[in-house]
Order: structure tokens, then sequence, then C-alpha cells
């Protein structure tokens, strides 16, 4: 029997209200990360994916978001926690790195003083002890001169060496599940292969629960376990990532990866190079009836404009939204 989930959400739903009406970024999601795994969840910008890692730490402001479901961690519902109760969480037991390190770290404050807040904050230590463990945590990433760049500001570091520092403050509390959101966005092919073999590391190191959002396939060929494709702000497929790479079953994920450039691909004449998903993502404020990949999808059916249709669970841990399996 499987042991219990470490995070399990259900029917989360998260929607903004704005003046042109309601906006669903998250539609009806449920999903399981296990303890000591890497879950991936791709898709296109504006599917939702950075919404549900908000929605897990409860980091949207109330108004505009309506946050409805439940997201349990550890058999505790998130949603029903007092502020001062989530608190202790985020950054203790769930910590999160943000897509763009530059804008999420504090300017006017040093890489060593951020780090060791987190931990003055969640384990009561003395203010030098938590810097003492900020430094072994920079030099733990992999960041030079570990003592003189936690005197430093985010703006001398790096780009890598600022994501290092991100990495080094979400670990620096151990905590039991670990968001990550575009952990590789706007770093070089070089240290993107770094920033992922140093996730590899650490998660064994710490048993660390990941959930990897990101929109790299190949990111999540490297990392993930189980992945969860995401369109408009719903999950169209879940698989073992071995299992989704060799038989996709939606066309939305079979769009994705055909998309993919794969090393001996040649150019033929008259043709393009890589195959694209034909048309765009809908208004969020005008969602299509039925399935709503049918005004892009090149098997659409008669019933796909009309219903939407029910989430199919199959043999092996995979699920499909999409009439051609039901």
């Amino acid at each position: 029997m499987r042991p219990e989930p470490l995070l399990s959400i259900r029917n989360l739903r998260t929607r903004f209200k704005t003046y042109e009406g309601m906006v669903t970024a998250v539609d009806r999601l449920s999903l399981d990360v296990h303890r000591g795994e890497t879950l991936g969840v791709v898709g296109e910008s504006g599917c939702g994916k950075s919404v549900t890692a908000l929605s897990i730490l409860r980091l949207l402001p109330s108004p505009p978001a309506e946050i409805q479901g439940e997201i349990l961690f550890e058999g505790t519902n998130i949603l029903d926690l007092t502020p001062d109760r989530i608190r202790q969480i985020r950054g203790n037991a769930i910590s999160i790195i943000f897509q763009e390190p530059l804008t999420s770290l504090n300017p006017v404050l040093t890489i060593g003083e951020q780090i060791s807040e987190a931990i003055r904050l969640h384990q009561g230590v003395t203010r030098q002890e938590a810097w003492k463990r900020a430094v072994e945590m920079l030099e733990l990433v992999q960041i030079p001169s570990p003592d003189a760049r936690a005197h430093e500001y985010p703006h001398q570091l790096s780009g890598g060496m600022r994501q290092r520092a991100m990495i080094a403050m979400a670990l620096s509390c151990r905590p039991q599940l670990l968001l990550a959101d575009e952990p590789t966005t706007a770093l070089d092919v070089t240290i993107q292969a770094q920033i992922i073999d140093l996730m590899v590391r650490l998660k064994e190191e710490f048993r660390t629960s990941i959930v990897l959002i990101t929109h790299n396939l190949g990111l999540i060929a490297g990392m993930a376990r189980r992945v969860v494709v995401m369109y408009l702000g719903k999950m169209v497929e879940e698989a073992p990532v071995k299992d989704l790479f060799r038989e996709p079953l939606h066309p939305y994920t079979q769009g994705l990866l055909e998309s993919i450039p794969w090393i001996g691909q040649k150019l033929k004449t008259g043709k393009r190079l890589l195959r694209e998903i034909p048309g765009i993502v809908p208004n969020p404020l005008e969602m299509p009836e039925g399935c709503r990949f049918h005004p892009r999808c090149p098997r659409v059916m008669e019933v796909c404009r009309k219903e939407e249709p029910p989430l199919k669970e199959l043999n092996g841990g995979r699920k499909v939204l999409c009439w051609l399996w039901n």
C-alpha cells in the first residue's frame, strides 16, 4: 500500500476579480506529491503553473484572488490555517524558488542577511549561528568565497550565483517541499546544467520533495519522475515521465513534444524545421465551450465543441482529459 502523499491538492480553483469579469487561472486541479519525489508541471505561459504554486503558499492577495478547494499538507488543509500558522510553514516546511531572482531578492540587504533572516525566524537560533549557517548554505550550493559573497548585495552577483543564493535560501531550513518556479529561466545553457545538477544533488541529500514548474520539457526529462501537463488552468494529462515522452496521449502534449528540436533533425525543402501548435491561447475571459483545446486541436470531433471531457484514469498511473480516450 502506497503511503499518504506529502501534498494533496483537491479541486483547486483560483480566480481573480478584474474590471472585465472573473478570470479563472486554475480550474479544479487535483494532484498528489509524494515524499522524496519530483513532480513536473509543464505548459505554455499563462496556463496556471505559477498561480498553482502561489496558491499552495497562499501568497496571492485576497481580494482580488479567490482560492477554493483543498490543499492538504501532511493532512492539514492550508486554506484553513490562520495567517500566523501559514507564516510558520512558508520558508520552513514549504519553500519556493521564484522565477526571477533579481526581483525576488531584497536589493538593500546582503545575501547573508536574507538567508540568515529565514533561519532565525524559523529555527530560533542566535544571529551569529544563523549567519554561520547562511555561509555554510552558500558553500553547499557551490558559490565561491562564501564568506565574502555573504556580505555582497544581489546586484553584485551574476545571474547564476543569484539563482544559487535563492536555492540556498529556500533550503536553509531543510523544507519537506520545494516549489521551483522556472528555476533556470534567463540563464545560459551551461549555468542551467549546473543548477539542475545542484538541485538533484541537494534533493537526494535533504530528501526534499520538489514541484518543478517549467515550460522546458528537457528539464522535466532530466529531473522529474511524474509530470502534469496544464492548459488554460486545467490538467490535461498526467503520467510517469518516461511514458509521457514515449507515448503522449493528449493532442496538446503531442504538440508540445513535436515542437522540440532534436539532434540530427534536418530541414526539408518546403517544410518547416519544427512543427507548431496552430492558433493562439484563448482569452481566459472568453473560454471556448466544450474542450478548451478544441479550437487548436488537429483531431477535434463534434463532441469536443459541445461538452467538456471528463478526466479519464488509465493503467500505469496515467490520466488524460480528452474525448479520444473516453
